[in-house]
């Protein structure tokens, strides 16, 4: 796949695992995202290609689903990172000052 290509399908990827990333973990300003999605797809079809995933004449959809799988991964670790988390205890802190 080309650098566009890898691109294209990390934007769309990096939606899809801001989409699948559970609760409030998704915070993350969309250029992040793209990128979690960039490095989603990437890291994604490395792992899947490490574990014996094998190219076909179709749609790979096993190794699609695991670069959506790591690319939500990325992005809840992202959220983290730059601590944009809203939780119910920052907004408890909020509400006492």
């Amino acid at each position: 796949m080309s650098v566009i290509g890898v691109i294209i399908a990390g934007i769309i990827i990096g939606l899809l695992g801001k989409f699948v990333a559970p609760g409030d973990k998704d915070n993350i300003p969309i250029w992040l995202t793209v990128l979690c999605g960039i490095g989603g797809v990437l890291i994604g079809w490395y792992v899947y290609a490490a574990f014996g995933g094998d190219t076909t004449s179709g749609v790979d959809w096993v190794r699609w689903l695991v670069a959506i799988v790591v690319s939500s991964v990325l992005v809840v670790i992202a959220s983290t990172i730059t601590g944009r988390n809203t939780s119910k205890t920052s907004r408890l802190k909020s509400k006492l000052s």
